[in-house]
């Protein structure tokens, strides 16, 4: 007699309800997201206070052109992982997603030279509760925000296609206009992204390959959101040295 219930066995494969699979991966995507903010904080520190590291990247003339590798670098790695999900290993993942970390950290030791400490601590300080309330918002609403996501990030792009012609241009008004509009745009993506991840953890099955790289896959989109927030503050709200 044919059973009309599949016997599949998955081993090392854990089925949780949806709640608790949303918390269960939001709280991993979260522990390696910190990981990378520390790992980025680390690494800026060493260069700032390192007066050998920080010469490789600027110079009295300007940036070196390992100091241009650094800064562009991210947008390698964010394709890497963006459209290497399928063919790159958990382990790649991880190492990619760490490698991204550090180059993001060298960027931010240019910001020592720029901002104050202080000012940059209590910027920190203020896109973390912002990133928090906006997380905590997109977490918690029944409203469905996939359209509007859909149009932030149209919006991010072109923002960020004139943020890069600019970088050649130099125009300090474009700079500082840019900078309210990221500021927006992180801020409405960080909400859009938490409910995006909480439905993608509802759905995972634990054990597999593929739910280990979703996890680095959430943490490097909500890393990205917040340094992108933090950075865009600072020019905001920083207190030039």
């Amino acid at each position: 007699m044919e059973s009309n219930t599949p016997n599949y066995v998955y081993d090392n494969v854990t089925q949780l309800n949806d709640a608790d699979a949303s918390r269960k991966y939001l709280a991993k995507v979260f522990t390696w997201m910190f990981i990378a903010l520390g790992v980025s904080a680390f690494t800026a520190f060493e260069f700032f206070s390192t007066p050998n590291l920080l010469a490789l990247i600027i110079s009295p003339t300007g940036f070196t052109a390992l100091g241009y590798v650094a800064i562009f670098s991210p947008l390698a790695f964010s394709m890497v992982i963006n459209f290497g999900f399928n063919r790159i290993s958990y382990t790649g993942m991880v190492a990619i997603f760490i490698a991204y970390a550090v180059a993001i950290g060298i960027t931010l030791s240019i910001f020592g030279l720029i901002y104050t400490g202080a000012s940059i601590f209590t910027v920190f300080i203020s896109a973390s509760v912002v990133f928090g309330i906006m997380a905590i918002a997109g977490y918690t609403t029944h409203q469905d925000l996939s359209q509007f996501g859909s149009i932030l990030r149209v919006v991010f792009f072109g923002a960020f296609a004139v943020m890069l012609i600019n970088f050649f241009m130099h125009s300090a008004q474009i700079d500082y206009i840019l900078s309210f509009v990221f500021v927006a745009l992180m801020i409405g993506l960080t909400a859009y992204y938490m409910q995006m991840l909480k439905r993608i953890g509802a759905g995972i099955e634990y054990g597999t390959e593929e739910s280990k790289k979703l996890v680095i896959i959430g943490a490097f989109v909500l890393y990205t959101t917040f340094i992108n927030l933090f950075m865009m503050m600072l020019r905001i709200f920083g207190r030039r040295r």
